[in-house]
């Protein structure tokens, strides 16, 4: 079992996102984690880990739920 961390950045309004990601994450691999958790955040963060490892960063990869959800399958 493992342990899914989002964070997302408050100022940004990115609260919206981390919901989309949050619920597509658990309708895909929901029995698979202990917690998913969402962490809120500032300076423009929004970030996807699996066990301390990250999966998605939006400063390296454009954001798409779907891969976000891929990525974080992938990892478990």
């Amino acid at each position: 079992m493992s342990n899914v961390e989002i964070e997302y950045c408050v100022p940004c309004g990115f609260k919206d996102r981390a919901l989309d990601v949050q619920a597509a994450i658990l309708n895909g691999v929901e029995a698979e984690l202990t917690e998913l958790s969402l962490v809120m955040g500032d300076h423009g963060v929004f970030t996807v880990s699996v066990d301390g490892t990250t999966v998605f960063d939006k400063e390296e990869d454009e954001f798409d739920v779907d891969e976000i959800t891929r990525a974080v399958r992938g990892a478990l």
